[in-house]
């Protein structure tokens, strides 16, 4: 019985055969690489390249950009509003209690009303930070270890760091992203990170704030309420509506 071996010299024929030679992005240096090794890491200056990666269609990149200036309007709209609308409706209430209560609380509104918009704006209208621009694409500029960890981005056609990720709203890497807030318009990343916890903290200290003053200067319009509600016993229907509603505004009127 015959058995059937192979040569050294067509085992080492099969192996080459399976192995594919391929350049790396970042220093340009061939590398030869098995043939299922579709990513690999470059052992000169570290770059990571991932042939398995393809740039996706940006065709939704418009419609990205119309949500968050949609999202950003209405949340600047509504600051405004509650801002304005607040000191028109119950700072008159709180000036008919005491002159330096009043005066105590729009101090407090004026600190907090700043410090909303100016976190706000500087976690929406700021960069949210950019990956550091490197050197790449050559042997002699690239040493030893300089692209380490890196990747390339198939969308802004350079090279990212571990820490960067491509957003498709912005259209471009972010260093240290956290993720993209559309009610800000922008990504939250290393350079508006600080102001984003602080538009966070601001807001819902306001948020509590304005639901404490709204409560309160309710109490102190409650008692004509009252009496108009002890009034109204047996009435149904649209006159108990308006005839709320126009007392509200009486009693209003009379905390002026």
């Amino acid at each position: 019985m015959a058995s059937s071996s192979s040569s050294p010299e067509e085992q080492y024929g099969n192996e080459a055969t399976d192995n594919y030679e391929t350049t790396c992005w970042g220093c340009g240096l061939r590398v030869m690489l098995p043939s299922c090794a579709s990513v690999f890491k470059c052992g000169w200056c570290g770059a990571i390249t991932d042939h398995n990666k393809k740039k996706h269609d940006e065709k939704c990149f418009g419609w990205r950009v119309l949500r968050d200036r949609c999202f950003l309007s209405v949340v600047m709209v509504f600051m405004f509003f509650v801002i304005l609308g607040g000191v028109w409706a119950i700072y008159p209430v709180v000036f008919s209690v005491s002159l330096l209560w009043g005066i105590f609380h729009s101090i407090i509104t004026t600190i907090l009303s700043i410090a909303t918009i100016s976190f706000f704006s500087l976690a929406a209208f700021r960069c949210a930070g950019t990956p550091p621009n490197i050197l790449w694409g050559s042997y002699p500029t690239v040493g030893k270890g300089d692209l380490d960890n890196y990747r390339f981005c198939h969308y802004c056609l350079k090279p990212k760091s571990p820490r960067a990720h491509h957003c498709r709203s912005c259209g471009k890497c972010i260093l240290d992203m956290d993720h993209h807030c559309p009610f800000i318009g922008n990504c939250v990343g290393a350079a508006n990170h600080y102001s984003f916890i602080c538009f966070i903290i601001s807001a819902v200290l306001s948020t509590n704030y304005v639901s404490i003053m709204a409560v309160y200067s309710s109490w102190h319009m409650w008692p004509p309420l009252s009496h108009t509600l002890g009034r109204l016993k047996g009435i149904t229907g649209r006159d108990v509506a308006w005839r709320i509603m126009n007392e509200i505004f009486i009693a209003f009127l009379s905390s002026l």
